[in-house]
């Protein structure tokens, strides 16, 4: 699944803009399931297994990323940008960016030696920041850039021994593990949605979920490990190395209590998450139509939403497996 996770990391689809990567899925899955596309980008799969499903179980992974959008540029030929999805300044500072035709740009920032003493002791905030191309004036910067444009990180992906470095791991960590689930021959038929707009809270799942209407749901995500130097123990989410990671609640979703105890229970390496924070499609999927039991399988990752995540390849192969055996237990009927 590495070489997988690698070129699902290199495809950029920020919210809105997810179609060369859905382009990509359907290419992988095309062979192995049923599929189709609704009117907001979501792509919805259906997986025959090897029996009949005594519950409909709908497994969800988000297609799109966090990255930068074009709002405006200067008569001098600088971009102007807003965050698409919650990208810390920190992160940005001089770092180097791509649209979507290829230009590739960095993100500007004053030099050290011309800040003030208070400049020096806070970050500068987003909507101070700038993209530069190269261009000396505004005609010569439209030439290859407009307004509403987008652009992500430019990181490619880096092996670090049984770990992965790379832009985009929430969540093409999820696209991954669904994607390989779709090519597997699963115990009962499953429906796959790939949904669009996770980051700003668009939620195409939420139509995802009217379409198929399920009985349950499982979200394949990735989520904070913030198991680093000077994190406390207690605020430290999930870690590195210590399996896929379920949730009990976050901002969104207080998960339901059955599927909880039934997925803790897999005796198949996993941890609970720790830390109550964030959100993801479950807000969504759980409160749709009459209410879907939800549950959520993340990969720990640290450095999310940023140039750089990091997360633990054999967590991903476990995140397999635990899904793998989650899903056949509640397409079997057991806990719903």
């Amino acid at each position: 699944m590495k070489e997988l996770l690698k070129k699902l990391c290199s495809i950029p689809a920020v919210s809105g803009r997810e179609e060369k990567l859905r382009e990509f899925i359907i290419n992988e899955i095309k062979d192995y399931a049923e599929y189709s596309v609704d009117q907001n980008g979501n792509l919805i799969c259906f997986k025959r297994g090897k029996s009949r499903a005594k519950k409909k179980v709908m497994v969800d992974a988000h297609m799109d990323e966090v990255g930068l959008i074009a709002s405006y540029i200067t008569d001098n030929g600088f971009v102007r940008f807003e965050t698409v999805g919650g990208i810390d300044a920190a992160v940005m500072l001089a770092r180097k960016v791509v649209f979507e035709n290829g230009t590739v740009g960095v993100v500007g920032m004053k030099p050290v030696h011309m800040l003030s003493g208070d400049e020096k002791k806070t970050l500068p905030k987003a909507d101070s920041l700038y993209i530069d191309i190269g261009a000396s004036t505004k005609e010569e910067a439209e030439k290859v850039i407009s307004v509403g444009d987008t652009a992500v990180f430019y990181s490619e992906p880096l092996d670090m021994g049984n770990n992965l470095l790379a832009r985009a791991i929430d969540d093409r960590a999820g696209v991954a593990v669904l994607i390989s689930l779709l090519k597997g021959t699963p115990e009962y038929d499953f429906y796959a949605t790939f949904t669009v707009k996770e980051e700003v809270g668009l939620r195409g799942a939420k139509t995802a979920t009217f379409t198929v209407s399920p009985d349950a749901a499982v979200i394949l995500e990735a989520t904070t490990a913030a198991d680093i130097y000077g994190v406390a123990s207690d605020k430290k989410v999930c870690s590195l190395g210590q399996g896929p990671a379920i949730s009990f609640m976050d901002r969104s979703t207080l998960y339901n209590k059955k599927l909880f105890d039934l997925a803790n229970a897999l005796p198949i390496k996993h941890q609970v998450k720790e830390y109550v924070s964030g959100g993801n499609n479950a807000g969504a999927v759980h409160l749709s139509k009459g209410g879907v039991p939800t549950l959520t399988v993340s990969l720990p990752t640290r450095y999310i939403h940023s140039p750089s995540c990091l997360a633990s390849l054999l967590d991903l192969e476990d995140m397999y497996t635990f899904s793998e055996k989650l899903i056949a237990l509640l397409a079997s009927g057991e806990g719903l």
